[in-house]
């Protein structure tokens, strides 16, 4: 742990519907602790390190003033941190790299609010909450949107009329703290410079597929949402526009959210469970179609995916599904063996990084996901030139 005279040490949140995530890293990035609070708009845990306490969290503000006093508990009090930095799912079109905290950083994350109704406002409120409760700690925003911002117009653009895209009805993409944390990651996995074509694999609760050309994004499978594209936890993935419409007539928009978002995926084809483990021991056909279902998914986007950046150099798996389910790895690299990929079996069973055999046409990698480090170094690379 650093000790008591360090003033660098970053404070990464991540603020959700009912939970704050945090973590604290120094300023070579080395982890120093990390915990959550879970249960915000009630009676909720506070867990610290390896210490779980039960506590009161009635609100966000409440529960981000937990977490700073369990900090100073741990003598991490706000005078030692060098900045906060948090995550914020939607960018829009304007916020497409890190950037400070301002007021006119914050007006344009509320105008991404009708985006992500369900997000940005929790990331704003905790903004808002440590301006108050720390008015001289620096902080900044990182934006799961921005690593796409590379992708084209024609990747970009629904074919839709232009006075309904200017309304911000495009893809946006999501996943992108995971994706360039895996760009800047893979040197130090796998030894090499990162290949000029790289399909990444995004594997989690939530899913996704980015196309890497020369460490930029050309293609990714969400869209307007993070519903889009792969099969995943508890989204469905793609769904025809005219079925939602139906939905929405026939159940109400809120069911229809709910069911696209909450009740679908993995959980919906199995009939309850989104755990990729559980899925995978069971009997139950139901389980098995979902996994099916799922892998097909990957692969499907994949062909795509491919095509788009005109061939492919390597794979990256990564997030839980992709980083732990050995038997997922398998199948989605037997499907992509028209690529020349050739899996070294007894590596991908161990979850070792390197997933391709000596005499395999391209490579295949597990690279961890990241995102909390990815996120305090991009407040460490902005905070830079204000100490130059």
């Amino acid at each position: 742990m650093a000790g008591p005279g360090d003033t660098d040490l970053i404070l990464v949140l991540n603020a959700g519907s009912s939970s704050i995530k945090f973590a604290v890293f120094d300023s070579k990035l080395n982890d120093v602790l990390s915990g959550m609070a879970d249960g915000v708009g009630g009676p909720g845990t506070l867990k610290v390190g390896d210490d779980k306490t039960e506590v009161s969290l009635a609100n966000h503000d409440t529960s981000l003033e937990a977490v700073l006093d369990a900090l100073r508990a741990k003598d991490m009090p706000p005078e030692r941190f060098a900045a906060a930095a948090h995550r914020v799912v939607h960018g829009g079109t304007n916020l497409t790299a890190p950037a400070r905290v301002t007021p006119d950083t914050l007006n344009e994350i509320r105008a991404c609010v009708p985006l992500a109704p369900l997000h940005n406002p929790h990331n704003i409120a905790a903004m808002e909450t440590l301006a108050r409760l720390a008015p001289d700690l620096p902080q900044f925003a990182s934006f799961d949107t921005a690593f796409h911002a590379t992708m084209p117009e024609v990747e970009r653009l629904y074919a839709l009329p232009p006075r309904i895209s200017a309304r911000g009805i495009r893809r946006y993409g999501f996943h992108g703290t995971s994706y360039a944390s895996l760009v800047r990651l893979w040197p130090s996995v796998t030894g090499g410079d990162l290949p000029d074509r790289v399909l990444a694999f995004h594997l989690g609760n939530g899913a996704s597929l980015c196309a890497i050309h020369e460490g930029r994004s050309v293609a990714t499978t969400m869209g307007y949402s993070p519903i889009e594209g792969l099969t995943m936890g508890t989204r469905t993935g793609d769904i025809d526009a005219n079925a939602v419409l139906r939905l929405a007539e026939e159940d109400g928009i809120a069911a229809t959210a709910k069911l696209l978002n909450r009740e679908s995926g993995l959980t919906g084809l199995s009939g309850g469970t989104s755990d990729m483990r559980a899925l995978l021991a069971s009997d139950d056909p139901d389980c098995a179609f979902a996994v099916d279902h799922f892998c097909h998914s990957a692969l499907r986007h994949a062909g795509a995916l491919i095509a788009a950046m005109g061939g492919c150099d390597a794979l990256a798996f990564t997030g839980g599904i992709g980083e732990n389910a050995a038997p997922i790895r398998a199948r989605i690299m037997a499907g992509l063996a028209w690529l020349g990929l050739t899996p070294d079996v007894t590596a991908n069973d161990a979850n070792q990084p390197r997933l391709h055999a000596q005499d395999s046409a391209i490579s295949a990698w597990i690279i961890p996901a990241e995102e909390e480090r990815m996120i305090a170094a991009d407040a460490l690379r902005l905070l830079k030139p204000e100490a130059e």
